[in-house]
């Protein structure tokens, strides 16, 4: 057996710690490279996730957590496998796959390499009133395409998986008890594909301002509005032009219906809620949120 990864793996916290060291992983990325058959050149940070990604000359190497880890990434691999090939077959632009395996060391590892896009995150980007309109409008565009009926891809059931209901145990009993109540009995419209993480780190702007969007790992069938509500809350955050260009001259109710919807089916949506609506110990009721979206708006 290979000892090319020596830091030893006992759970998220020992993942977390150095799943950006770039010491850590130099050893094995340049196996990855030799064995693939690619040039490789100094490694650099990209923005973090939940798995190791780097930049290596003009491409990037996304290394997914081991079991070893705390969470099994195979799910995500394979997600993410499946959602570039169906990008690139709808001509969503995505970064190119290089190559994809895996390495059996002192943990078995997959990995991807991906071509490097020229582009800044979206949300690290200045933009006009016009320009943001503009890009509203373009990832429309890519969401509408995307967001289409797909055969299943994973065994995920974003209303009914128990597992992720996490995220929710936080809430006060009464706020919680109507959530489960509602998402149960609620019909939330037909399942399509959907990125499931467009947040402003996921879209990269080029400088003649395309879009491509990465990192498919959380991928799921879901109802359009699981998409919609995190584009307006986290991507958007509200802003009057990207909303006027992604959803056109919109009705306020029928956005807070939306967010107010998809966010009490989304996986991140008891954090996102936290981060951008209001504190949990203030929510104590399903009616309490919908006004609290309606009063942002």
């Amino acid at each position: 057996m290979m000892e090319l990864f020596t830091a030893k793996l006992n759970g998220w916290d020992s993942w977390g710690r150095i799943f950006q060291s770039i010491p850590t992983f130099e050893p094995l990325i340049k196996y990855i490279f030799k064995k693939e058959k690619l040039p490789f050149s100094e490694i650099e940070h990209c923005t973090p996730g939940t798995n190791a990604v780097f930049k290596v000359g003009n491409y990037v190497i996304k290394i997914f957590a081991p079991k070893e880890s705390g969470i099994d990434s195979t799910s995500d691999f394979h997600t993410e496998s499946f959602a570039i090939a169906r990008a690139n077959k709808l001509s969503v632009p995505v970064p190119k796959l290089i190559a994809s395996g895996s390495v059996q060391d002192r943990y078995e590892f997959a990995y991807m390499i991906l071509e490097h896009v020229n582009g800044t995150e979206i949300n690290k980007v200045d933009l006009s009133f016009t320009e943001k309109v503009k890009i509203g409008q373009k990832l429309r565009k890519l969401t509408d395409s995307l967001n289409t009926p797909c055969p299943p891809f994973n065994d995920i059931d974003v209303i009914h998986d128990q597992i992720r209901q996490k995220r929710w145990e936080k809430y006060p009993e009464r706020f919680k008890k109507e959530r489960l109540d509602y998402i149960q009995s609620h019909h939330f419209g037909d399942t399509v594909f959907v990125h499931g993480d467009l947040n402003g780190d996921n879209i990269l702007i080029t400088p003649n301002l395309d879009l491509h969007i990465i990192d498919f790992a959380d991928a799921v069938l879901a109802p359009p509005i699981y998409e919609e509500a995190l584009v307006a809350l986290e991507l958007f955050r509200f802003d009057q032009a990207y909303m006027q260009g992604y959803f056109g001259q919109y009705n306020k109710d029928e956005i807070t219906d939306i967010c107010f919807n998809g966010i009490l089916i989304h996986d991140f949506g008891g954090d996102i809620i936290q981060n951008f609506i209001g504190q949990v110990s203030e929510l104590e009721s399903l009616e309490k949120l919908k006004r609290r979206i309606l009063e942002q708006l």
